[in-house]
Formats: C-alpha cells, sequence, structure tokens
C-alpha cells in the first residue's frame, strides 16, 4: 500500500492594518528604534484595535479557501492553534466554524505558545494520513496585544497580531507533503514565560488584575539562552534523519521571535540567508501565527515553489519546541501586483 502524505493545498493570512512602529513605542515605554532592532530586528508590528482572535481566523481561512476554489462547508476538521483564545470556552475553533459557515467541520483548539502551529500541524496531519478525513485546516492565530502590557519596555516591543491557515489533503504523490517531524516538551521551563493570571490555579481577581498577572511575563535572558539552542538543534536533527545538507533545504521558516535566534539556526542548518524566510521585522512576534504567515507571503509572493524541501521550526512557552520537514506541494501564483 502507497503511504497517504498530508500536503499543503491551500494558504492564506491577514493581518490588521493598524501598524504600531517603534517610534510610536518610543513615546510609550523607556526603549529606542535602535535598541529594539539591534537585539530583535522588530521594526514594526500589526495591531487589532476592534475585534479578537476568531476574527482574525476566520478572515486568513477565507483568504485560503478563495485561493484554493472550495466552500467552507468542504472543510473536515478546523484545528485553531492560539494563546489568546476569544474565552476560555466555547473553543475558538467553534467560533470561527461558525463565522465561515463550515458547517460540516468539527473544531477545537491548541495550546502551543509559539509552537502551537506546529503542533497543530502534526497533529492535523495524523487525522489526513490515517484516511479518516480529507481536508484539514490549521490555523495560527494569537491577539497578542490583549496580553502584552504596554509599560512592560522589556515584551511589548516583541508582539504583534496576525492569523494565517494551511489547508491540509492527501498527497496524490507520497514524496510530497509532511515527510518527517520532531517534537519535544520541557515543563520546567514554564517558570521562564508565561502568564500567571486567569486560570484555575490563579483565577481572577481585583489582586491578580492589580498585580498585572494577565499579561505576559518572560524572563528574556533566560528564554533566549534555551530557545537559541533549541531551534537550531532540532533543525539539525531533521536535516541529520532525512540526509539532508544546507543545499538540499529550499527555505528555512523558523518561528519570528529574534532575529539572532533565526540567524543563528541557519548558520547551524549551513544556509545562507537567502533561504531563511524573514519578517519579523515588519509583523514581530505574532506567535502561533509566525510560521504560517511566512508561508502564505512566500508563497503569495512567488518564492514559495512545488518541490521546495522546506524546514519548519519553532519555540515557545512551555517550554514546547519541534521542527518538521515538507516538501511543498502547492504550486506558485506568481507574483501578486
Amino acid at each position: 500500500m502507497s503511504t497517504i502524505r498530508a500536503a499543503v493545498t491551500g494558504v492564506g493570512h491577514y493581518a490588521p492594518e493598524k501598524i504600531l512602529s517603534n517610534a510610536d513605542l518610543e513615546k510609550m515605554v523607556d526603549t529606542t528604534d535602535e535598541w529594539i532592532r539591534t537585539r530583535t530586528g522588530i521594526r514594526e508590528r500589526r495591531i487589532l484595535e476592534n475585534g479578537a482572535t476568531s476574527d482574525m481566523c476566520a478572515k486568513a481561512i477565507e483568504s485560503l479557501l478563495k485561493h484554493r476554489g472550495i466552500s467552507a462547508e468542504e472543510i473536515d476538521i478546523i484545528i485553531v492553534a492560539t494563546v489568546t483564545p476569544d474565552m476560555f470556552f466555547p473553543a475558538t475553533g467553534c467560533i470561527v466554524q461558525e463565522k465561515i459557515g463550515a458547517k460540516k467541520a468539527w473544531a477545537f483548539d491548541i495550546s502551543a505558545a509559539c509552537s502551537g502551529f506546529l503542533y497543530a500541524l502534526v497533529m492535523g496531519a495524523q487525522f489526513v494520513e490515517t484516511g479518516a478525513y480529507k481536508k484539514v485546516v490549521v490555523v495560527g492565530g494569537d491577539k497578542m496585544s490583549s496580553i502584552t502590557d504596554y509599560t512592560d519596555r522589556n515584551t511589548c516591543i516583541l508582539f504583534g497580531d496576525a492569523a494565517a491557515a494551511v489547508l491540509l489533503e492527501p498527497s496524490e504523490d507520497d514524496s510530497y507533503g509532511l515527510l518527517d517531524y520532531r517534537m519535544y516538551s520541557d515543563g520546567s521551563g514554564g517558570q521562564y514565560l508565561y502568564m500567571k493570571g486567569g486560570g484555575s490555579a490563579c483565577p481572577p481577581s481585583h489582586e491578580s488584575v492589580d498585580k498585572k498577572y494577565h499579561y505576559i511575563f518572560q524572563d528574556g535572558k533566560a528564554v533566549f539562552k534555551v530557545a537559541v539552542v533549541g531551534m537550531a538543534d532540532v533543525s539539525e536533527e531533521i536535516m541529520e534523519r532525512n540526509n539532508l545538507t544546507g543545499a538540499d533545504v529550499d527555505w528555512l521558516v523558523p518561528h519570528q521571535a529574534n532575529l539572532r535566534i533565526i540567524d543563528a539556526t541557519a548558520s547551524r542548518m549551513g544556509l545562507d540567508a537567502s533561504k531563511v524566510m524573514i519578517n519579523v521585522d515588519r509583523y514581530g512576534n505574532t506567535t502561533a501565527a509566525t510560521i504560517p504567515l511566512c508561508l502564505s507571503e512566500w508563497w503569495l509572493d512567488g518564492r514559495l515553489k512545488r518541490g521546495h524541501r522546506v524546514v519548519l521550526a519553532s519555540f515557545g512557552a512551555g517550554y514546547t519546541w519541534g521542527g518538521a520537514l515538507l516538501r511543498w506541494s502547492l504550486e506558485s501564483p506568481g507574483k501578486k501586483s
């Protein structure tokens, strides 16, 4: 029997119109454009002024459906990767399902922070590879501005809002699609990157609000040290498992958290900067949206082409991290004006 591969057959993304630049942040906290750029590579990020994570996810999926030429009623499953759900329940996936009219789909959320999309992609691929389902939508979306303290100069410079989605379907050629993956977690890292308030361990209260427990906390130095190693290690592992060299990889699609982490990962893989998808300068860290946002932009621009070997890599709170190897099956639409 031939192997069923889960291939990406559609992509779409949405980013809010409002731009929050480094110059804007200079007026809000004690920071400078030069300081932010040299340490993170970020120049600006997008902010959703009105709406929720589900609104961005719905728009990303609608863009995907338009490119793919199918209706929402053809979707079998919707998996939303997010740490900023509209609410604890119902799942944001169910809210998205209703908004786009995917009446035949079942839907749920997955929480793995910045690794959320990669976790969801691997999970979604299983539904396709077993032959149980034909059309699985995986969307990463986060309204990070909703949990960012804009008086904290250590975190407010990093995050932005966006959503992006991929459609997984059985590949007609088993040499295309998701070829390999390696996923990891280390719960001992939870103390360095978290949001303390809101859950069952620390329910909302006047005290939790006053102490700003409902915002992101990050020990930047601690996270950087493990992230730079974790993303590089797993990317190298994926290459070794598949007997690849830097010359064999067409694109590295790294989680867009910090340009220095991205550069270190590419260096370990022996990749030239021209083979690395980077948009952190324009969007900042959009958490679960960063990897699919790159895929969608590069595909729309005609740079991501059928047959390309693509390595995906992420690292996030948990700690969670992982890597995956895709052989891209979607024909390029050509450069859009």
